[in-house]
């Protein structure tokens, strides 16, 4: 009953992103939605583009084993992040009418940076997209009593999100995100008062977690603890600021006010929302504790699923998996999307104009659902073999972005004065210090001080400290700067104009 009424859900919503996909004719549909989308829309797909499978599965497992001071990286940092990026980057990326967050690196710095972030950007989705795809494999397993083996699972899941993904672009994931949304939220707290009263209470469960010591979040006044609690907390607030999927959200809102408040709107419920599967897990140490003690060593994320299955009626069973696969499919469909379109603009399209200099924007959207066919292939291959955690997956992602992209965004828009030698510069420095950093960490006998000064960390004062040192070194020196063809400039409010006019010409030949 509980598998047909599941398999029922995902034909329907697979429906629904189809229906959507009617309205792609161009790839600026597929790519930003046409710009078009509401206030409740972009609302609903920043939630539920963010609110996947380490939210549901990887979050609970590991507030279980480490406490909150476990999940600083997520969903503390990720929440912020949607937060900054709706107060600090919505309206001045709004203004510049772009289809990915590589087009901004090229108007801002060159031809130069927008390839090294672009393929960071991309590299940086692997992991991520790879989580959902593991997580889709898991409740195909679980719900299949394991009759459906977790590497099959990963293929059928993939599979299915990718039909209306591939067809429908951002206005599919839109449509079907706001679906989505809805069930997530009912679902969870359905789930959340049927499980909390049979573990006593909140009241109840919220004490135990409490004297248990799992209320714990920030470090001592120790320089190493500090140390690590900001090192882990910059990861996914800063590292996942310049991403594609957060730039579509931004990108496709119909207006400015939209694009700002939107992002805050949806960041903050994700906050919210992202408390209640930690306090389900937590229920099942007072409703099940040998079902916690069977799991907790060998695979936690298993313990949520299974204290539905075993301990909630028919009705709760349906609400809970109906918003896990809500929550893993909207993420997947955005986290699919999102690097397809990058690759596809950012390094894909230059070269296709080279052999054909006219080429048509129905012929370039064709390029672009292909390169997301391919990139599904490969992130559930990734899935399949991989060997980490939900979590780790995720956390993993933005560590590449963090020490390459971020800075350079960030001093390009609020600082005059960045140029584009200092964010090369800082991006190859940033890179190479994170990748030395991370081997040495991983060695026979790392140095100690590796495992508080994490690698990314550092990497991301480099990359911070170069690109202000070589921004300012030739003003000082009184020495112009490294001409680059292509850059923009200095100023934020010309590329503003330049890119208002490039993207009315492009669209308007």
């Amino acid at each position: 009953m509980l598998l047909s009424f599941v398999i029922l859900y995902w034909l329907i919503s697979i429906a629904i992103g189809l229906y959507a996909a009617l309205r792609v004719k161009t790839t600026k549909d597929y790519a930003v939605a046409s710009r078009a989308l509401p206030f409740h829309i972009v609302t609903a797909t920043v939630f539920a583009t963010w609110f996947g499978s380490e939210v549901v599965l990887g979050i609970p497992a590991t507030f279980l084993n480490e406490g909150l001071s476990g999940v600083v990286a997520d969903p503390f940092g990720s929440s912020l992040c949607l937060i900054l990026v709706g107060l600090f980057f919505a309206k001045p990326l709004y203004r510049l009418n772009l289809l990915t967050i590589g087009d901004y690196y090229r108007l801002r710095f060159g031809r130069t940076v927008e390839l090294l972030t672009t393929v960071c950007i991309v590299v940086s989705y692997l992991g991520w997209v790879a989580a959902q795809i593991k997580a889709l494999g898991l409740v195909f397993y679980v719900l299949s009593d394991g009759g459906v083996s977790q590497e099959m699972g990963m293929w059928i899941g993939s599979a299915s999100v990718l039909i209306y993904t591939l067809f429908g672009g951002m206005w599919s994931v839109a449509i079907t995100d706001f679906i989505q949304m809805i069930v997530i939220v009912i679902g969870l707290l359905y789930i959340g008062w049927d499980v909390g009263n049979a573990a006593g209470g909140v009241g109840t469960v919220i004490t135990h977690a409490s004297e248990a010591g799992k209320f714990k979040f920030f470090p001592g006044f120790q320089l190493d603890a500090i140390v690590m609690f900001v090192g882990t907390l910059v990861t996914m607030m800063f590292g996942s600021i310049p991403q594609q999927d957060v730039f579509q959200r931004v990108q496709s809102s119909k207006n400015e006010f939209t694009a700002v408040w939107a992002s805050v709107l949806g960041g903050s419920l994700y906050f919210m929302f992202a408390f209640i599967p930690m306090f389900l897990a937590y229920c099942a140490i007072l409703i099940a504790p040998e079902l916690v003690a069977r799991y907790i060593d060998t695979d936690s994320q298993l313990i949520l699923p299974k204290l539905v299955l075993e301990k909630a009626p028919l009705f709760a069973q349906i609400m809970f998996f109906g918003a896990l696969l809500s929550a893993i499919k909207s993420c997947a469909s955005a986290t699919l999307l999102a690097p397809s379109v990058t690759f596809s603009e950012n390094l894909l399209r230059p070269i296709l104009l080279k052999f054909k200099p006219h080429l048509s924007d129905k012929d370039f959207l064709r390029w672009m659902q292909a390169v997301v066919l391919v990139f599904t292939v490969v992130v559930t291959m990734i899935a399949v073999n991989s060997k980490l955690s939900i979590y780790s997956l995720v956390e993993n992602a933005y560590k590449v972005t963090l020490v390459a992209a971020v800075v350079p965004l960030a001093l390009g828009v609020y600082w005059k004065r960045a140029s584009t030698q200092g964010a090369i510069i800082s991006m190859v420095l940033g890179l190479f210090t994170w990748i030395t950093l991370e081997v040495l960490a991983g060695g026979e006998n790392p140095p100690a001080w590796t495992a508080v000064w994490l690698p990314h960390f550092v990497g991301f004062l480099v990359s911070l400290c170069s690109f202000v040192t070589f921004s300012l070194l030739p003003q000082y020196l009184r020495t112009p700067p490294i001409p680059v063809p292509g850059a923009i400039g200095h100023d934020h409010h010309h590329a503003v104009h330049a890119a208002a006019h490039t993207h009315h010409a492009r669209n308007n030949p």
